[in-house]
């Protein structure tokens, strides 16, 4: 998880983004989304295919323009202004470099196709792209091409070259896409120190859960084009507003139950309900490694091990709770006493949180 200093904390709001809806034919890709940014914030847009987080994303570099809705950037009118004059950064999944330019004349490109009479001097661009280079950490490789680079590569390139117009918004669509999850992962702390040293309110699309709640000063969830739910990734993951968040961010267990009284009572097991369960019927969730294991006539919610395996330091015991099959884990090699292919057990979810039905 971010534990970073969040920079809704610390500065005014920058981005502004008021009932935006959006349309292609008869499928409504955004339905009123609301949501800002801060300055120099690092926001995510979070959610599965589908959701309208590129839409939204492609509304905000002029790509698209909304039915309705309103976008303001520290305080100005950002859908009037022509694309070149809204000074946005973008970096797509596939980098979209020019094949037949090197490296540094790609870094360049936004520069020199400026009007003459407001691009720099032929020194200063030069100058704008050694310090890219350093800022992205590719010294001594700015006459190569593109296809003489990796993926992780070309991607730093994309960056600098979005970087080199000096937006006052940088724009990132799926950045990590198109590479493997290793190069994913070293590049991750990378593009948040590269956001950091260059102080730019940074709007993030991903589906990859682990990398917008890693990255992100906060989270926005989107789901069929709506906001679900908007938050530091500690307050989404912690506290999900709704089922489909909770399922959304990670692994997951459901089981049905009853709210009466401040009592939650799933199956055999009771116990006190959270402050903010609904009354009556409801779907209580919970996550697979934060539970605990207790012998057969001990608390809990009544289970039969089926089968328990190890990988590395973890240990995922599956059990049949309720006529369900559900993966549990415990993490540090250690097996809880009692547990065993064939025994019956007992499990009490730590922190359960609860939905109305």
């Amino acid at each position: 998880m971010n534990s970073l200093p969040h920079a809704s904390t610390k500065s005014p709001l920058s981005l502004e983004i008021s009932g935006i809806s959006k349309s292609f034919g008869r499928f409504p890709a955004l339905k009123d989304v609301s949501l800002q940014a801060h300055d120099k914030e690092f926001l995510a847009l979070l959610g599965p295919s589908g959701s309208g987080k590129t839409t939204l994303l492609r509304v905000l570099a002029g790509l698209e323009s909304p039915d309705a809705g309103e976008v303001r950037f520290d305080g100005e009118d950002f859908l009037s202004l022509p694309v070149r004059r809204r000074r946005v950064g973008m970096v797509f999944q596939h980098y979209a470099l020019f094949r037949h330019m090197t490296v540094a004349q790609n870094i360049a490109f936004g520069l020199t196709v400026r009007p003459r009479a407001e691009r720099p001097a032929k020194a200063a661009i030069q100058e704008r792209v050694r310090e890219l280079l350093a800022l992205v950490q590719l010294e001594g490789l700015e006459r190569r091409f593109p296809a003489q680079l990796s993926g992780g590569q070309r991607q730093r390139v994309a960056l600098a070259r979005a970087l080199a117009i000096e937006p006052r918004m940088l724009l990132l669509d799926e950045p990590f896409g198109a590479l493997d999850a290793q190069v994913r992962r070293e590049l991750r702390r990378w593009l948040r120190e590269l956001h950091d040293r260059a102080g730019v309110t940074t709007v993030f699309v991903t589906h990859d859960q682990e990398e917008a709640l890693d990255l992100a000063d906060r989270v926005a969830i989107l789901k069929d084009g709506e906001l679900i739910q908007l938050g530091t990734p500690n307050e989404v993951y912690e506290n999900p507003a709704t089922p489909f968040v909770f399922d959304f961010l990670g692994a997951a267990c459901r089981l049905p139950g009853v709210v009466a009284e401040g009592r939650l009572l799933v199956a055999d097991w009771e116990t006190k309900a959270p402050k903010t369960a609904p009354t009556g019927r409801v779907q209580v969730f919970f996550r697979p490694d934060e539970v605990a294991f207790a012998p057969g006539d001990g608390a809990g919610l009544a289970a039969q091990v089926r089968a328990v395996s190890s990988r590395g330091p973890d240990v995922r015991i599956e059990c049949l709770i309720e006529g369900q099959v559900m993966e549990l884990q415990t993490h540090g090699h250690t097996m809880p006493p009692g547990v065993a292919p064939g025994l019956a057990v007992r499990i009490k979810p730590l922190r359960p949180q609860v939905y109305a039905a």
